[in-house]
């Protein structure tokens, strides 16, 4: 038989709720992360040191405090990452975000989700899907990345979108939900440096 992170890792419906080894393992994460929050940003040796007991990032990587995930370990950052305050990522499944992304404040991503059906709902049953992120991202103030969406190399996200397809790489793609609005001209075009 399988467990619920057995299921979960799957992509099944899982119950996280009544769970002892899930519930430990978020309680552990909330510990890190009330510790982490709590920390002058001045003691940036020892914020370093405790992100990095949280998530996995790489060189040149900053979150700006505070910032809640679930697990922390499905979390899988690349090189000079840029988060801003009030990050939400709810990693019941794998978190892959590329080098170079920037996420502006209030940002949510959620592998979590719940079943329609009011009775396997109200039961605690959830899923979780992969959400990939590619290399040279920006995504804007108040965005929401559902399950299973893939964010493709250099795209930019606009803010207060609801991402809920996969954005193609090189895009700009605004909305709720997000749809792509254009390809991404080159640096130096009259363009390039807002998105609009």
């Amino acid at each position: 038989m399988k467990t619920e992170k057995q299921k979960a890792a799957e992509g099944l419906l899982y119950d996280a709720n009544n769970d002892p080894e899930l519930q430990q393992e978020m309680l552990q994460t909330r510990c890190l992360l009330h510790e982490y929050n709590l920390l002058p940003p001045d003691r940036t040796d020892e914020r370093d040191r405790l992100i990095r007991r949280i998530v996995h990032m790489g060189e040149g990587g900053c979150i700006i405090s505070p910032f809640y995930c679930d697990y922390g370990y499905h979390i899988r950052i690349g090189r000079n990452f840029f988060a801003n305050t009030n990050l939400v990522i709810l990693d019941g499944a794998d978190v892959t975000i590329g080098d170079n992304v920037f996420i502006a404040p209030n940002v949510g991503i959620y592998t979590a989700g719940h079943p329609l059906d009011i009775g396997r709902r109200n039961a605690g049953l959830e899923y979780a899907y992969p959400i990939r992120i590619g290399n040279n991202v920006w995504i804007g103030g108040n965005v929401v990345i559902l399950p299973g969406v893939t964010i493709g190399d250099g795209a930019v996200i606009g803010a207060g979108s609801v991402v809920t397809h996969d954005v193609p790489a090189h895009t700009l793609a605004v909305g709720n939900p997000c749809r792509p609005l254009r390809k991404i001209e080159e640096e130096g075009s009259e363009n390039s440096c807002r998105p609009r």
